[in-house]
């Protein structure tokens, strides 16, 4: 479905983590999902956006228990489930946190352990 170019809701499509700026984008959408659901008092959307993230964040921990896995796919594991847990901890500040969060992180590219910007 994704390969077809509709876009899908937020819901149906989850939380993407295949880069970082998939992750970005999927998580500042569910976090808009999460205000709009709030500002109509739509408690059940607002818990499933949380349970989107919440599986997202079961994944991503689930892959760093490989054994196999390479160093810089740990870190970015480990990244990406920081992300996670800010979006879990204050959604709505997420995607002001994210931006800050990318400038310390990619300031110098040579360096950083995050290639995917």
């Amino acid at each position: 479905m994704r390969s077809c170019g509709i876009p899908l809701d937020p819901l149906v499509e989850g939380i993407r983590q295949n880069s970082f700026s998939e992750l970005e984008r999927t998580l500042v959408v569910m976090a808009e999902q999460y205000r709009d659901a709030r500002m109509a008092g739509d408690r059940e959307r607002q818990n499933l956006c949380r349970k989107e993230v919440l599986v997202a964040k079961q994944h991503a921990r689930l892959c760093l228990k490989q054994s196999r896995l390479a160093p810089e796919v740990a870190a970015q594991k480990k990244e990406m489930i920081s992300w996670m847990t800010v979006w879990l901890d204050n959604p709505e500040l997420f995607p002001v946190w994210c931006r800050l969060r990318k400038k310390v992180l990619f300031a110098d590219q040579a360096t950083s352990p995050l290639p995917d910007r």
